[in-house]
């Protein structure tokens, strides 16, 4: 069930959001200094893009956590949503 709601269009699309923006200013924090001098290796480059990968996995499971809590309830309620 998680992997099913993981890959849901709006589950992604929250997560590549909240990766964009709170990657991009941990990237600062972490490495402005060496991006500003140029210091750019290939070692950095695989850092600086790893570090979009955190934001978008915990997005990624909160919003699943979300989604089943609201399913569970759902179920559990007897009610019936058919949209």
């Amino acid at each position: 069930m998680f992997l099913t709601l993981a890959v849901r269009p709006d589950v992604v699309k929250g997560a590549l959001k909240t990766a964009l923006v709170v990657g991009s200013v941990l990237i600062v924090i972490n490495h402005g200094d060496a991006v500003m001098a140029g210091d750019l290796d290939p070692g950095r480059l695989v850092k600086m893009l790893l570090t979009f990968l955190v934001p978008y996995c915990v997005s990624t499971y909160a919003s699943v956590s979300a989604l089943k809590t609201v399913l569970d309830q759902r179920d559990h309620s007897g009610a019936y949503n058919d949209d």
